[in-house]
């Protein structure tokens, strides 16, 4: 889908630096939609800066064991068929990172970084380009291991409304990402078929798992972190939105 030169222009102007590192898209179906994983449009970062006030020189650390439980927790209520809803688990997953680390807890600390997720910001280069994919009719959705309850306050928190056509949660499947289940909402709401989806993905094993069920996949990798060597290869990869806006220009 070609741009417009004013477009192109305003693409120069986000505030995140193009570094497009793989593009082997070619010639294939064009793209009609993109479903977005949460994270390349909310900004997490906020929720540990508040564990680093809450638990002074312990908060990284802290973070660290809470992100990696959060997802390992994700995969074994998806595997042994026992889910729970995101935020359920957000909450589980603190509770052990605290417990492992022997930091004590409160009910106050407990709900202000989990309610941290209810309200996140957005990244700043999320607007501009969700606006100018939007106005070259792409259609747009959320494809999000969050749950609606998630899905919908964090919109309103960030004044996204109207942007995204879908809101797909893994709660309608109740199996979390890299399941195929989750995947296919995407095909099925847009009715599309999978070489027309793009998938935009956060962390590099949501860009494996949705390369590996039939999308092509753009890896928004704002941690600047390697390739998960699962045999798929993302079709595109940069530090910000305002790469993927180049990658589907070019």
């Amino acid at each position: 889908m070609a741009l417009s030169r004013r477009r192109l222009l305003a693409i120069a102007s986000l505030t995140v630096a193009s570094s497009v590192a793989n593009d082997s898209r070619g010639a294939g179906a064009p793209i009609k939609a993109i479903a977005f994983d949460g994270f390349p449009i909310f900004d997490p970062r906020p929720i540990f800066a508040l564990a680093e006030n809450l638990f002074p020189g312990r908060g990284a650390e802290l973070s660290k064991v809470w992100r990696t439980k959060l997802f390992e927790y994700t995969w074994l209520r998806t595997m042994s068929g026992h889910y729970r809803d995101f935020l359920g688990v957000i909450d589980d997953a603190l509770v052990f990172a605290c417990r492992s680390l022997d930091i004590e807890l409160t009910g106050v600390k407990r709900s202000a970084l989990v309610e941290g997720y209810l309200g996140m910001t957005i990244w700043p280069d999320a607007l501009p380009a969700l606006s100018m994919l939007k106005d070259n009719g792409l259609r747009l959705a959320f494809l999000s291991n969050f749950s609606p309850a998630m899905l919908d306050a964090n919109i309103r928190a960030a004044g996204l409304e109207g942007i995204f056509e879908f809101q797909l949660s893994t709660d309608a499947v109740r199996a979390y990402k890299p399941d195929p289940r989750a995947y296919q909402m995407g095909v099925d709401a847009f009715g599309l078929k999978r070489e027309e989806v793009l998938f935009a993905a956060f962390a590099g094993w949501d860009a494996s798992g949705a390369k590996l069920f039939g999308y092509p996949t753009f890896w928004v990798n704002r941690q600047k972190q390697p390739r998960e060597q699962l045999d798929a290869v993302p079709d595109g990869e940069g530090l910000g939105m305002a790469d993927l806006v180049h990658f589907l220009s070019s």
